[in-house]
């Protein structure tokens, strides 16, 4: 018997008609909507991810405020460091403190968080940035809340703690309103 030839290979015209195409990319789960609303082109794309949802809808002025930010952190830590008597008696207005050690420590302290501000204001990554915001915010309130009981011990208000107090106060307002604005979901179109 001889073996018979199989018939002529048909070309499907998968191309050009659009209701099998629609069906495939159904099949393979491509090109319909995902939970956020996100349009998939590829099942790459799903697996990956799409880093377009990642990116930051940065608020006015938040790289400003980072760089503001730096700067002073930089600036107190390096004048703690090698300045501590005249850090001191900048805030408190008393006589010269006996142990230069605790301010010199603050000031090593603050230069480990004058590097986080730095990084972070060269990153897109959200989580960075917020997480960056939130340790200021914490210092700050920190801050205040030491500065408020040493005036109270000491009796005795000066006028570069009162205007230290104020000045923190407002910081942790605006790393505050950075860290939620940052946080936002971006409205969808």
């Amino acid at each position: 018997m001889a073996a018979k030839q199989p018939p002529p290979l048909m070309k499907k015209h998968s191309q050009t008609d659009l209701v099998s195409r629609l069906k495939t990319r159904k099949i393979l789960g491509v090109g319909g909507e995902d939970d956020d609303g996100e349009v998939h082109r590829s099942k790459i794309s799903q697996v990956l991810g799409n880093e377009i949802k990642f990116a930051v809808r940065e608020p006015l002025g938040l790289r400003v405020w980072q760089l503001v930010s730096a700067v002073m952190f930089s600036g107190v830590a390096i004048m703690a460091l090698a300045f501590p008597d005249q850090l001191y008696d900048a805030v408190f207005d008393e006589e010269p403190v006996s142990s230069k050690t605790p301010i010199r420590l603050y000031g090593g302290a603050l230069l480990s968080i004058s590097l986080i501000m730095w990084n972070a204001l060269y990153t897109a990554e959200k989580v960075i940035i917020r997480w960056s915001l939130l340790t200021e915010a914490c210092y700050f309130a920190v801050q205040f809340l030491v500065t408020t009981v040493s005036l109270v011990e000491s009796s005795r208000i000066a006028t570069g703690a009162a205007l230290l107090l104020v000045s923190r106060a407002l910081f942790i307002l605006i790393s505050v309103y950075y860290y939620y604005q940052v946080g936002r979901r971006a409205k969808k179109v």
